[in-house]
């Protein structure tokens, strides 16, 4: 029954059909606040950046486990000598300068939905520019739904790599522990998404101090051994950058796939926008996060200027040998951070998917009384795990696992990049050759570093594609399935205002009470009502027809969260109006009614829905093999009356049968 709005509300024009008011095309976005900004004021901003260090950068915090070592001691490992190590830090360096610094954190987190950021919310914005162009739309969003769904092939990686990397410290205090490294990873693993169900409210407090802690670590570690080798500065010069390509040719090409993860997870500075607020996440990127990303980077390359032998774990074997073991343990903890964060959000996405009407419905638990954001999702967070052990088994090491990675981080790097220039030009009004001047420039990068990439398929990289794959056809066939749904119910409707009519010169029995009918249809009649008094040959006395609508904006405020429309004889249609990041709970949304004199009292009130029964055929729409699995999840799907939190014992199912 989830319906997925365009953004409209509806209004009765004289023919009877209800149509979106001309006041409104949606949820008036000018009233809606960003809770990001509330929290600024109330918290404060320094406290806010803490905040953010503790969750946004988990994951490009922890790059420095790997990103070096890769380089300079993975499967395709350059030579270590002066030339490549000053090339490789400048690429790093100005990498991080341009990706992070001047495209995600100066352009990309300025679009922003009502303070939301992420590719849901860029999608968002992307459907509100192509609203007029249908086949641009389409192409745009099958791009999207592709991003978003590399971002699931991410959220298994990022927690394989990063514990991975940091238990493979204990190799480096003795090989004794080799053999233990991948038990160790998975039993850290294990436990903390069996940690999941019960929330990350308790941890969540430690996380800000730890990565604290984390990143003077990084820093302090940099900046002595810097402190030795100084000339490693040179390596700011983009020069070397360039000198090393000229150097190296191809191969120094194919380095690019191991400078690519020192920036992984710039992308969640943009997914995580709404959590803690634009201000405070660029606050903590240039005054802590890459001044400290900086320091270990050059002080890692400063290390392997003097000790070739130190690529086997130039990280490591920055710390001395008798901070191996504590650095292990904080490493892992960060490692577990990033994690965290990697989880989190794919809980968040998952629902933002299922409300904008491209997964089916799954339970999802709220673990925290207080913030909503705090979710558990059963089945994602299990088969996240499942992923994540196959990865650890399959892949062994950390090196192994690197060529995986890239492809993800590039490719969706890639579409935030496309869709971002495609809101430049269609809000900001940018003008064609500024757009055309960015969007080349940007996406040149990306490609060249997907490029570097690409040729690591064979060895791992094919992983992330195939659960992209996948997990787009699912959401595509979601999408389109329940769009063809509506079609083939919109068109064994009845339309409300022919309906009431007849109610009016025949009227059945009334009983009393209060009976609501959930509904998608924005005009006909909902399909449980007519069976019920088909069968029952009764109404009661007052009849609710209820349309959930989601809307494409994060949050929609209470106070525009019901619209009331009364349609005579005892007969109202009620819209329930929510956003994409909003907590799905219909009865307390029906309280809501009371200012617009409909008052509920749960104890007299009947919900009616309406349980299709699909039937795949051979009719345009989809391949019968989509259709097939279009029902195959729709018979699979959460429960309506969890979803929306109705009360159970108050539920009556009807059934129907439609052909697709």
């Amino acid at each position: 029954m989830v319906s997925v709005g365009s953004g409209a509300r509806l209004r009765r024009t004289p023919g009877g059909v209800l149509a979106p008011p001309s006041r409104l095309t949606g949820i008036s976005r000018m009233s809606q606040t960003q809770p990001a900004a509330a929290r600024a004021r109330n918290t404060g901003m320094l406290g806010l950046a803490a905040g953010a260090i503790g969750v946004v950068y988990g994951d490009i915090g922890t790059s420095p486990l790997y990103a070096m070592k890769e380089a300079f001691g993975g499967p395709h490992a350059i030579a270590v000598n002066p030339g490549n190590v000053l090339g490789v830090l400048s690429l790093i360096f100005w990498s991080l300068i341009f990706v992070v610094s001047i495209k995600y954190v100066a352009l990309i987190m300025r679009a922003d939905n009502k303070g939301e950021g992420g590719i849901m919310a860029l999608m968002a914005l992307v459907q509100r520019v192509t609203a007029g162009d249908t086949r641009l739309r389409w192409v745009l969003m099958s791009l999207g739904i592709f991003g978003a769904a590399l971002f699931y092939g991410d959220g298994m990686i990022t927690p394989a790599i990063s514990v991975l990397s940091a238990v493979e410290g204990l190799e480096i205090a003795t090989p004794a522990f080799k053999p233990y490294v991948i038990p160790i990873s998975l039993a850290v693993l294990v436990a903390l998404f069996v940690f999941q169900r019960q929330g990350t409210a308790s941890v969540g407090a430690l996380f800000g101090p730890i990565m604290m802690l984390w990143f003077a670590t990084l820093a302090i570690l940099g900046t002595l051994s810097i402190a030795r080798y100084p000339e490693v500065l040179a390596a700011l010069n983009p020069a070397y950058a360039v000198a090393f390509f000229q150097a190296n040719h191809w191969p120094g090409f194919i380095v690019l796939g191991a400078v690519v993860l020192a920036f992984t997870g710039a992308e969640a500075l943009y997914a995580d926008m709404g959590h803690f607020g634009r201000k405070p996440i660029r606050y903590a990127w240039f005054g802590f996060v890459l001044p400290a990303l900086v320091l270990n980077y050059f002080g890692q390359g400063a290390l392997l200027l003097h000790d070739e032998a130190a690529a086997q774990n130039p990280f490591y074997l920055l710390a001395p040998s008798w901070g191996l073991y504590p650095m292990v343990v904080l490493s892992t903890l960060a490692a577990v951070i990033a994690s965290q964060a990697v989880i989190s959000g794919a809980f968040s996405v998952t629902r933002q998917a299922i409300q904008l009407g491209y997964l089916p419905r799954m339970d999802v638990n709220h673990t925290s009384e207080r913030e909503i954001g705090q979710i558990y999702i059963p089945i994602m967070n299990w088969g996240l795990l499942l992923g994540i052990v196959a990865l650890v088994l399959g892949f062994q090491t950390s090196s192994n696992l690197a060529a995986a990675y890239g492809i993800a981080v590039t490719g969706t790097m890639a579409i935030d990049t496309i869709l971002a220039f495609v809101v430049v030009r269609g809000l900001w009004k940018w003008s064609w050759t500024a757009t055309i001047i960015g969007i080349t420039l940007f996406l040149s990068v990306d490609i060249a570093f997907f490029a570097a990439n690409a040729g690591k398929i064979v060895q791992g990289g094919w992983f992330p594609l195939v659960i992209a794959l996948v997990i787009f056809t699912i959401m595509a066939t979601w999408k389109r399935g329940r769009e063809l749904l509506n079609e083939r119910l919109k068109d064994l409707a009845i339309v409300v205002e022919p309906f009431l009519e007849g109610i009016a010169k025949h009227p059945p029995t009334r009983i009393p009470g209060t009976a609501i009918f959930l509904t998608t249809s924005h005009e006909g009649v909902p399909h449980a009502m007519l069976h019920n008094l088909k069968h029952n040959k009764v109404l009661h006395e007052r009849v609710i027809f209820l349309k959930v609508v989601f809307q494409d904006i994060p949050h929609v405020d209470d106070s525009e969260r019901v619209e009331v429309r009364p349609l005579g004889n005892g007969f109202t249609k009620v819209f329930v109006i929510y956003g994409f990041k909003d907590e799905t709970n219909v009865p307390r949304a029906l309280e809501l009614c009371a200012p617009h004199g409909l008052e509920f009292n749960m104890m007299d009130t009947s919900f009616f829905l309406s349980r299709e029964t699909l039937i795949p055929t051979n009719k345009p729409g989809m391949a019968l093999w989509r259709e097939k699995l279009f029902v195959s999840m729709a018979r699979n799907a959460g429960s309506v009356t969890a979803y929306f939190q109705i009360p159970t014992n108050r539920v009556v199912e009807l059934g129907t049968q439609v052909e697709l």
